[in-house]
């Protein structure tokens, strides 16, 4: 049997919940008086947001939210405060949880616990209040309530005040048995228990002779993933690192060229603006690959001492033709310069022939974010025309290390590169993906690029204006399944997009397809 557990947002929706609300509270508990028409429509229904369990078209099961104060056990408990635990700051009320007698099934109300647990954890909800009845104490223990103070109501219909934080959910019985939520994002992505453990290692001084291992260490294993000359370290996302490309490319003659063709490839330009670069665009459509003939013909009309472009372009799932591009500034003798924060690990990487290269330990590699690269072909000699923290020289100079460094997240990133010492890491990304595009081929989801022009390990999905990318990633969440489609650039043209960076089963990947389409054959708006 199936059930499909989400936010109410249809008429006929709210139409059920009043006639279930007042089967379960006027009928089963006599807490309202009974009117002709079985309708009972809350009182705080206009806050309110339903939680609610579908069989097919039938709501069989529902819970109420609502965070405006007071919140109803203010009014009931004079010392509402005391009595609960500390350290707890953004309250919600759980309210009118109730499932069809014939339906009341671990299932359900597990389903319902799991959907609220969610939906707080979205909010930024760290604890939740409910009025329980005394009928079903054991139930709501299982799900996670722990009781306090003294019960609430009157006779026939007595309450136990009960609190639910995610500490008290994850240790129920409801808690223990719940699916985990399955992540399909660019980044930050799922990071294994044993790049956790190496986080919370002893910090080691970053002076010292066991740092400089280390460093050495992780530098080697990223140099023999990409074929790279030479590399530096560096504390900062990957906009530090595409500033040090900036700062490094300042010190050259002649004009840069710039190939954007999506979101990153704007923000290398606006790199290359704040850095004072003399430069010329090619500026093409979104998702629309560079033809060798207009490179050529920018190369050949300017003082070209420089190219930069983004590898893999995130923002369309866009996979830039690296090779032909390496041939060209090769015979015109064009430094290249690339953007793989997206495509380091994620696919093979050669960047032989390079002249810089930026990339990150938070993306596809699997380890925390916090650590940027630079890749580079030559030795870099420090300049003092450049800011200290943005001298690729500096950090050569001094293997990297030439202020503060974090131990911790490099004993993560290198716990991360392990992975990487055979090539079943790409093979699986491109594997996983592969199925995730047949699967939405199968359920006639269209997507925004042909397999050519695709990374092989992300795919953007263009809603028709029928669906809201918002509010379709947001159903996807509370199914326990993340998909990409909170930056500005994705809900700008209405996108959404599925990368396949973690460990999957088979049938995660073919579930997070099925309930995506289950969502979108009915347009929103329709029963």
């Amino acid at each position: 049997m199936s059930y499909t557990f989400n936010i109410a947002s249809q008429q006929s929706e709210f139409d059920q919940i009043h006639h279930l609300n007042y089967k379960t509270f006027v009928d089963e508990i006599p807490q309202h008086e009974t009117n002709q028409s079985k309708i009972l429509v809350d009182k705080f229904h206009e806050e309110n947001t339903y939680l609610i369990c579908c069989k097919d078209d039938l709501v069989i099961g529902m819970l109420a939210i609502r965070d405006n104060r007071p919140l109803s056990l203010e009014n009931k408990l004079e010392n509402l405060e005391e009595l609960l635990p500390k350290g707890y700051d953004h309250y919600c009320e759980i309210r009118l949880l109730t499932v069809e007698i014939e339906y009341r099934i671990g299932r359900v109300f597990r389903g319902l616990s799991q959907i609220l647990a969610r939906y707080c954890i979205q909010k930024g909800y760290d604890l939740g209040l409910i009025s329980a009845t005394t009928r079903q104490l054991k139930l709501y223990k299982q799900l996670g309530f722990q009781p306090f103070g003294d019960l609430v109501g009157s006779e026939g219909a007595f309450y136990q005040p009960m609190y639910l934080t995610k500490e008290t959910f994850n240790e129920s019985t409801a808690g223990k048995v719940a699916s985990k939520p399955i992540s399909f994002l660019p980044g930050p992505v799922p990071v294994h228990q044993f790049v956790q453990k190496a986080l919370a290692s002893a910090p080691i001084p970053h002076r010292s002779n066991q740092f400089q291992l280390l460093m050495d260490s992780v530098k080697q294993s990223l140099l023999s993933m990409t074929s790279a000359n030479y590399m530096e370290i560096l504390v900062g996302t990957g906009t530090l690192a595409n500033d040090v490309i900036a700062a490094q490319l300042s010190l050259h003659q002649g004009k840069g060229l710039i190939l954007l063709n999506g979101e990153f490839g704007q923000r290398i330009k606006d790199h290359a603006l704040r850095a004072n670069l003399s430069f010329e665009v090619i500026d093409k459509s979104w998702g629309t690959p560079f033809s060798d003939a207009e490179i050529i013909s920018k190369i050949e009309k300017g003082d070209i001492s420089w190219l930069w472009m983004v590898h893999s372009e995130t923002s369309t799932g866009m996979l830039n033709s690296v090779e032909k591009i390496k041939e060209i500034c090769e015979r015109y003798q064009v430094h290249l310069c690339l953007d793989c924060i997206s495509s380091l690990g994620a696919l093979p990487l050669d960047l032989q022939g390079v002249y810089l290269a930026s990339g990150v330990s938070g993306k596809a590699i699997g380890s925390y974010t916090g650590l940027s690269f630079v890749f580079h072909q030559e030795n870099i000699p420090p300049s003092n025309r450049l800011p200290r923290y943005l001298d690729l020289g500096m950090y050569q100079m001094q293997n990297s290390v030439p202020y503060s460094h974090t131990s911790n997240l490099m004993c993560a990133l290198k716990e991360a590169l392990k992975q990487y010492e055979s090539n079943n890491r790409y093979d699986k990304i491109a594997a996983d993906i592969s199925l995730v595009s047949a699967s939405l081929a199968e359920a006639g989801i269209s997507v925004l690029l042909n397999a050519e022009n695709s990374s092989p390990f992300i795919i953007t999905i263009p809603l028709s204006s029928d669906y809201s990318s918002t509010e379709i990633g947001k159903y996807l969440e509370m199914q326990g399944i993340f998909v990409h489609f909170e930056s500005d650039y994705l809900k700008q043209r209405n996108w959404i997009q599925i990368a396949c960076l973690g460990e999957y089963k088979k049938r995660d990947l073919t579930n997070m397809v099925k309930t995506l389409h289950q969502k979108i054959k009915t347009p929103q708006g329709q029963s």
